[in-house]
């Protein structure tokens, strides 16, 4: 690393303030460190004509930044953790994963509506097949449009009526001091997020144990343990956003929980599965759960879906 470490990101305006943070996070544990933001566009970030499930491939939005990194460009990225697919490129390592931001998805509706009290026939968007399967399990009467584009992008088009309402990640309206624009966060009962939903992921070199150093500073471990549960299942079931995959894992008094939920995209079939057990035991419980989940019905989904 240089005398300037520099961090690298997409250029949306939410990936920048988490960039921000996790700069801002490593200075006041190091005074007089020096920070450097680097803008990397990625092909998700150019390609927002298109549904995110037909764009097939994995790393949509991270494999330019993970070549800069490779390439000594950059000394670490950040990532949102669900973006980060569960197979990593030789040379990188997952170096940090900080304390994760709360991990549900929220409702922000043009007329402050609930998902409840939107009428039948409103137009809810997202482009998330994870998204509009449990909405379709749950509302039937909705319209579901393809909603793509940064956060600001998404609460236009619910300001202007393109769309009577959105389904986001409450942990971005957090990131972006946009709180006060979700109607209501979405309970798990309802919606389960994504694998790593909420978590932010710092990625290194390898070899480059000057950085590996700093950024440890960050990790989390809880928040580590659940989301690499998560992880685990959803590399299992070869997940990511082109599949209706939701899983989540978090430690309670009862114990470490892991939940699995994948559905048809027409909400039609659902498999639900769920462990608990021991907090070191969360990696055997996670393989077990995605086994549990193929052999009741979960295969047959995913070869549907695929």
């Amino acid at each position: 690393m240089s005398d300037t470490l520099r961090l690298g990101s997409r250029g949306s305006a939410l990936a920048r303030a988490q960039t921000a943070l996790v700069a801002s996070q490593l200075k006041g544990l190091n005074p007089g460190l020096a920070v450097e933001e680097v803008i990397v566009r990625t092909r998700g970030d150019a390609m927002l004509g298109s549904p995110i499930h037909e764009l097939g491939g994995k790393g949509l939005f991270v494999k330019e930044i993970e070549d800069a990194l490779l390439g000594d460009e950059i000394d670490a990225a950040v990532h949102s953790l669900k973006d980060l697919p569960s197979e990593m490129p030789e040379g990188l390592i997952l170096a940090a994963i900080p304390e994760r931001e709360e991990p549900w998805d929220a409702l922000a509706s043009r007329n402050g509506e609930s998902i409840r009290g939107l009428a039948p026939g409103s137009r809810i968007g997202t482009s998330s097949l994870r998204r509009v399967a449990q909405i379709r399990r749950y509302r039937r009467d909705l319209e579901i449009v393809e909603l793509r584009g940064n956060v600001d992008t998404r609460l236009e088009k619910v300001a202007s009526g393109e769309v009577d309402a959105a389904v986001l990640a409450l942990a971005g309206l957090k990131r972006l001091g946009l709180e006060e624009r979700a109607t209501e966060s979405l309970a798990p009962e309802l919606m389960l997020p994504a694998a790593g939903q909420g978590a932010l992921a710092i990625e290194t070199r390898e070899a480059d144990a000057v950085t590996r150093r700093l950024v440890e500073e960050l990790e989390h471990l809880e928040t580590k343990r659940a989301v690499m549960a998560e992880r685990v299942v959803m590399a299992r079931l070869e997940g990511g956003c082109q599949l209706p995959l939701a899983v989540f894992a978090e430690n309670r008094k009862s114990g470490f929980v892991v939940k699995a939920r994948l559905a048809s995209v027409d909400g039609e079939r659902m498999v639900e599965k769920e462990r608990t057990g021991a907090p070191d035991e969360a990696a055997g419980m996670a393989e077990d759960l995605a086994e549990d989940v193929l052999a009741s019905g979960g295969a047959e989904i995913l070869r549907d879906v695929r």
